[in-house]
């Protein structure tokens, strides 16, 4: 399974994918952030952040597309811009049927570190050893993008979204699945992501 996690935000937009390995292993493939220029309006910011994602997942062709789950915080602008965010990654995965599983920062935080209260350097720590990287992954939003992924290989269950995609026929699954293994088999040969 390849899973591409999105930690919301409107400056910045961790995205990273990860694939799943034999023994509950994660394999790192690729981690970024997308910006966007705080100076202009935030439709441009949101098309932006709407582009980027759009090439991660024409990049990377997810199989599922993991997004933290938004909370109500002290800042309303900024909730509002990463709710908006948020909706944008279910959008790009919904137009290409792929399912969304949302997790919250709790859940994210316990499933990589024990701990749901854990602070963003350990789960940095603890992605780092999950994935094998000789370095933290930085900012904080590639490592919480990263963790996402990892959580939702490590807790698949209930946390799809969209039933009636469960709800589809054997030949309409098949055929789900064959569309995706095209769309990656064509994008084997594109050019590794420089947000590394």
């Amino acid at each position: 399974m390849r899973v591409l996690g999105v930690d919301p935000g409107l400056t910045r937009c961790g995205v990273g994918v990860v694939d799943s390995a034999r023994g509950r292993k994660a394999v790192l493939v690729d981690v970024g952030v997308l910006r966007s220029d705080p100076g202009t309006s935030v439709d441009l910011r949101l098309l932006a952040i709407s582009e980027g994602l759009d090439a991660w997942m024409d990049r990377h062709v997810p199989d599922v597309v993991a997004v933290e789950r938004v909370f109500a915080q002290n800042n309303r602008g900024t909730v509002m811009g990463t709710a908006q965010v948020a909706g944008l990654a279910m959008v790009a995965a919904a137009r290409r049927g792929v399912p969304v599983a949302m997790h919250t920062p709790s859940e994210v935080k316990a499933a990589v570190t024990g701990s749901g209260r854990a602070g963003k350097e350990q789960v940095q720590r603890m992605v780092a050893s999950i994935l094998g990287l000789d370095d933290l992954p930085r900012p904080a939003d590639a490592a919480d993008a990263l963790a996402l992924g990892v959580t939702h290989l490590w807790r698949p269950a209930g946390a799809l979204q969209g039933g009636e995609r469960n709800e589809l026929t054997p030949a309409q699954r098949a055929w789900a699945a064959a569309e995706q293994a095209a769309r990656r088999g064509s994008h084997r040969g594109a050019p590794a992501s420089t947000g590394r």
